[in-house]
C-alpha cells in the first residue's frame, strides 16, 4: 500500500464474520445498481449509479473474517475528465479484532489525490463506509 491511496476506518461491536458478511452483501450497504455476484474469490460483479458512475470489480481475495480485495477491472466516471480513473485500482477491507471490537480499515488502493474524483470519491466513501455499511453491519438497514 502507498501513500496514493484513501483508507477510513471504522470499529464496530459486531464479530469479524459479521463484518465480513456484510461486506460481502454490496447491495446492502453500496447503493445503486449492483449485477453479478458479489461473495466469492473470483466471482464478479458490475456496480452501476445513474449515468454517473459503473465500474466493474473482481474478488480477487476472500479470506473469510479477515480480509477481501476487490480489483476494478474497467471504470466509467462520467463526472471527471478521464473516466477510467479507478480502472486497475484495488478496493481493500481489512479486517481485525481488536479487543472486544472489530476494526475495518476500507483502502481504495490507487485512488491517488492527484485524481479529479479524489476529494468527491474519498468524501462518498467515508460516507458510505461510516453510515451505509456500518448500519448494514450493526444488523440493521442501511
Amino acid at each position: 500500500m502507498t501513500d496514493k491511496s484513501f483508507t477510513t476506518t471504522i470499529t464496530v461491536d459486531q464479530t469479524p464474520e459479521e463484518v465480513f458478511a456484510a461486506i460481502n452483501n454490496v447491495g446492502g450497504w453500496w447503493f445503486g445498481h449492483i449485477e453479478g455476484e458479489t461473495t466469492n474469490q473470483g466471482d464478479q460483479f458490475t456496480y452501476r449509479f445513474k449515468e454517473f458512475h459503473s465500474s466493474t470489480q473482481k474478488i480477487t481475495e476472500s479470506v473469510p473474517g479477515k480480509k477481501v480485495v476487490w480489483h476494478v477491472v474497467d471504470s466509467q466516471l462520467n463526472f471527471v475528465k478521464d473516466k477510467t480513473e479507478w480502472t486497475g485500482t484495488d478496493i481493500i477491507f481489512d479486517i481485525a479484532k481488536k479487543g472486544d471490537k472489530t476494526e475495518l480499515r476500507f483502502t481504495h488502493e490507487g485512488l491517488e489525490p492527484a485524481f479529479e474524483c479524489y476529494e468527491g470519491c474519498a468524501g462518498a466513501w467515508s460516507g458510505i463506509v461510516s453510515s451505509n455499511l456500518r448500519k448494514l453491519i450493526a444488523g440493521g438497514n442501511a
